[in-house]
């Protein structure tokens, strides 16, 4: 509900039913009912993320798309923020966030993105976090969401490399506007066939951006990190997320 508590009161919020079997679809009904600025969009069959997004798309009428995953949480201000920004900022295409992280337990750390990403930051990791980012709605009108099988698990980083090949800009504000769930426990949650199809993305992305030289090194991270033991990937992600329980 913290997408109905914005200060930025002007919005409409789309939610998708990708082709649910329990009861969410009657929850969903429930909240519709709370708000008409509320949207339901449902179909019987699971079609994945990235095509439930360009559908969302599709029906949003508004002249920015704000991104937002039922399991994390905005900050009151978050839309506000950044919609001034990107009023401020005619030379920036899209907008995102620093995040707090947290689990069952409460927020365990921070994570941090570069303030002005560049093709190069592309390297390492995705320098966005999807679900904090608001875009001017013409970024859309001709580069989507890939709904190939590849992009499972890596439709933001596609979208992300597709657009910086075409030149657009994207800005990250340097505090948490959303709090970013994510788990730091004793089990890797990505399959290896996933980490596979992130090489693949990884190598195509850079290809597309003339950076495959430097690239080339990166391509294999998702693997690498899928092949060392648990106890030394959960250290490496502490170092990612800024710990703060040091």
């Amino acid at each position: 509900m913290s997408i109905v508590q914005q200060t930025f009161i002007d919005w409409e919020f789309i939610i998708c039913n990708d082709g649910s079997t329990d009861n969410t679809l009657e929850i969903l009904k429930d909240l519709e009912k709370l708000d008409k600025r509320i949207k339901i969009i449902t179909y019987e069959k699971n079609n994945g993320l990235a095509y439930a997004l360009n559908l969302c798309i599709k029906f949003a009428s508004g002249l920015y798309i704000a991104r937002m995953d039922d399991d994390d949480i905005s900050a009151i201000d978050r839309l506000e923020k950044q919609i001034v920004f990107l009023d401020e900022n005619k030379n920036i295409d899209f907008v995102g966030s620093i995040a707090n992280v947290f689990n069952e337990k409460g927020i365990w750390g921070v994570l941090k993105m570069p303030e002005y990403p560049t093709k190069n930051d592309f390297l390492w990791n995705i320098p966005f976090i999807h679900p904090s980012m608001v875009f001017r709605r013409n970024v859309f009108e001709n580069i989507t969401y890939n709904t190939g099988f590849l992009n499972k698990r890596c439709e933001d980083y596609t979208l992300l490399m597709e657009l910086y090949s075409s030149g657009l800009k994207g800005y990250n504000i340097q505090e948490p506007l959303i709090n970013y769930q994510v788990e730091n426990g004793e089990k890797k949650y990505r399959l290896m066939q996933d980490r596979i199809c992130e090489a693949i993305v990884r190598y195509r992305g850079y290809k597309k951006n003339r950076m495959l030289l430097k690239g080339i090194p990166y391509i294999i991270k998702p693997i690498i990190l899928g092949l060392i033991p648990q106890m030394i990937f959960k250290e490496v992600k502490k170092i990612q997320y800024k710990n703060m329980e040091k």
